[in-house]
């Protein structure tokens, strides 16, 4: 009587742990049939200079990107991702003449992001605009621009790439609505904020 007791509880203790183990494997099966890998997208905000002395630049991408922050409608990837275009494009804003990559045949749009967002092709500003001293990700060397005119070769460092492409942004919205509260392109805790 206690031997068959015992291997009744010993079957039974089997049969509950292959019960228990299939049981959980079938709703690791579940999850793994459900689960859909996250979908990439423009990221809403971005730290900028955060190895500055200054302090850190939130940029709110998607309002920029919106058209809530700017005078005439959205901003266009472009107009800061400006490598993202055929060559032919970027020939017709001097002095930028640098695409990535460079066969090019596409211009960066939302659309065209959302619905690939690998194959956009979409360079961070740092990854061509290295800081002073330092190689680009995607560049053999920092870009350098001469003003016409001029013999002074300027290196647009990461720094100078954004303060001049922010600053004059903030100066045309400023001169276009006064009332705005667009950062003061003159002051540098306007937008950079200590932690």
């Amino acid at each position: 009587m206690r031997s068959s007791i015992r291997t009744l509880t010993i079957v039974i203790s089997v049969v509950g742990a292959f019960a228990g183990f299939y049981s959980i494997r079938q709703d690791a099966q579940i999850v793994q049939k459900t689960a859909e890998p996250p979908k990439q997208g423009v990221p809403e905000v971005i730290i900028l200079a955060k190895e500055s002395k200054v302090g850190t630049v939130t940029f709110n991408h998607v309002k920029h990107n919106s058209g809530e922050y700017t005078v005439d409608g959205p901003i266009r990837c472009i107009e800061c991702h400006h490598v993202s275009q055929p060559a032919s494009e970027a020939a017709k804003h001097p002095p930028l003449k640098t695409v990535w990559p460079a066969d090019r045949t596409t211009t960066l749009t939302m659309d065209l992001f959302s619905k690939d967002p690998k194959g956009a092709a979409v360079a961070k500003c740092h990854d061509c605009h290295a800081r002073k001293g330092e190689t680009p990700k995607l560049l053999a060397a920092i870009p350098e621009t001469k003003d016409a005119g001029s013999t002074t070769i300027t290196t647009l460092t990461n720094q100078l790439a954004f303060h001049q492409a922010c600053d004059s942004c903030h100066i045309q919205i400023k001169a276009n609505r006064p009332d705005s509260k667009v950062p003061d392109a003159v002051t540098c805790v306007s937008c950079h904020k200590r932690s």
